[in-house]
């Protein structure tokens, strides 16, 4: 029997026991946690080679679900949606289309007679490659039954044909409660007759309190028995390149539509006028925005939809606005007075050298009234250095008649301070 017991410990049980205390081993040293080993091992090169270090992972781009409320209905449906998009951090424009919408209107215009194709539609000053103050319209006649709408490529203009009747769909925002409403001047250009669709569904007709030539802007009034949801102006000089900006207005006619995007670049010059500071929007803006406000996140206007830049009249995302700085004081004077006087100087510059100098003057320009003459290099205005005709011409134009600009040049060799009043700018110019 001992044989038998002895034989049966060494072959079997024996080999058993070793066996299952290698696997366990095994076991311990593949599995994760096999941090547990002694450190004695976990130190020989056999385990660090079999136990790489771990490649960091990055967590899930995808959110974890979030917990819904169960229920049917569109109640249900709506604040399902109003969770998801609070938990994937998603900003929503809603609550300022709410705020603003009501105030931006629709405008539709319409001619009686189309016998006044000479009519001058489209004056105002450029200040072209010399600087100059042109002293006769320096853009193209429009037809009275021609739409107009700016392109962005350095003043050249896309002209838009419409009927003889009707001449299709423009924008507008209400700034005053009374009825005041601001819109583009090539939007209602010579209309006859002007229609506004407010957002409650009433269509008003309307008349022109007077507008700008030379900023494109207009101002027209409707009377209504209850005071109409209006907008503030907001600062465009806060405007930042990357600032969110929200359009409002009335594209292809297709009724009151918004669109979203940034501010993509500020002081723009389209060639169009001295005062060219346009503020580039790549919110899609198309034919039928023209007119319609830009508003900041805080519901303010700070700009007003003007022009595209498109080889295709339609949106390609690059759309340009009238700054609320300038539009704010031009409808400011037109409520008050029933126009707007812009300052003039009647000179050339060129630039093409510095400093600048007086390439020409006008024998009858407040120029030379107040002792500016050909060959004088233009070293400042006040205390401001200058150092480009654009500036100048912008800065006159932004100024009333009357206003003195203190002019320091430089005649054969000597410097000297001229203060110069600005002109009233010539009937001719618009």
């Amino acid at each position: 029997m001992q044989p038998v017991m002895r034989h049966l410990i060494w072959s079997v049980l024996l080999p058993a026991a070793v066996g299952g205390t290698m696997a366990a081993g095994i076991c311990l040293w593949w599995v994760p946690g096999g941090e547990k080993l002694p450190e004695p091992i976990r130190n020989t090169s056999l385990y660090r080679a079999v136990h790489k270090p771990s490649v960091p992972v990055s967590s899930p781009l995808v959110l974890p679900p979030v917990a819904l409320p169960v229920a049917s209905g569109p109640a249900s449906q709506s604040h399902e949606t109003a969770a998801v998009r609070d938990a994937l951090n998603l900003p929503s424009f809603a609550p300022l289309v709410h705020q603003v919408i009501p105030a931006v209107v629709n405008i539709s215009i319409s001619h009686g007679s189309a016998s006044s194709d000479d009519d001058d539609d489209d004056e105002g000053e450029t200040a072209g490659a010399s600087g100059r103050e042109p002293s006769s319209p320096s853009q193209p006649k429009r037809k009275r039954h021609t739409r107009h709408h700016n392109a962005g490529n350095r003043g050249h203009h896309v002209l838009h044909p419409a009927d003889d009747e009707l001449t299709g769909a423009g924008s507008g925002f209400v700034v005053d409660a009374s009825g005041i409403i601001v819109t583009n001047r090539h939007v209602i250009g010579h209309a006859t007759r002007i229609m506004v669709s407010l957002s409650d569904g009433r269509s008003l007709p309307a008349h022109s309190l007077g507008d700008d030539p030379m900023t494109d802007i207009a101002v027209i009034k409707v009377e209504s028995a209850t005071p109409l949801p209006c907008v503030a102006w907001g600062d465009s000089r806060q405007v930042e390149i990357g600032d969110w900006i929200l359009v409002a207005g009335n594209p292809f006619g297709f009724g009151s539509s918004v669109t979203a995007g940034i501010v993509s670049a500020v002081g723009r010059d389209l060639g169009s006028g001295a005062l060219d500071d346009f503020m580039q929007l790549d919110a899609p803006i198309n034919p039928g925005n023209s007119g319609g406000p830009a508003f900041n996140l805080q519901g303010q206007v700070v700009a007003m939809n003007a022009a595209i830049a498109s080889p295709s009249d339609g949106s390609v995302g690059i759309g340009f606005g009238i700054p609320s700085e300038i539009v704010a004081p031009v409808v400011e004077s037109i409520r008050k007075t029933g126009h707007v006087e812009h300052g003039w100087l009647g000179v050339t510059l060129n630039d093409a050298s510095s400093p600048m100098w007086v390439e020409d003057v006008d024998p009858h320009g407040a120029a030379w009234r107040g002792g500016l003459r050909k060959k004088d290099a233009i070293l400042a205005i006040g205390e401001i250095p200058v150092h480009d005709a654009r500036t100048v011409l912008r800065s006159v134009a932004a100024a009333h008649p009357g206003t003195i600009f203190n002019f320091t040049i430089r005649r054969e060799g000597k410097v000297m301070t001229l203060p110069v009043a600005l002109g009233r700018r010539p009937t001719a110019d618009f």
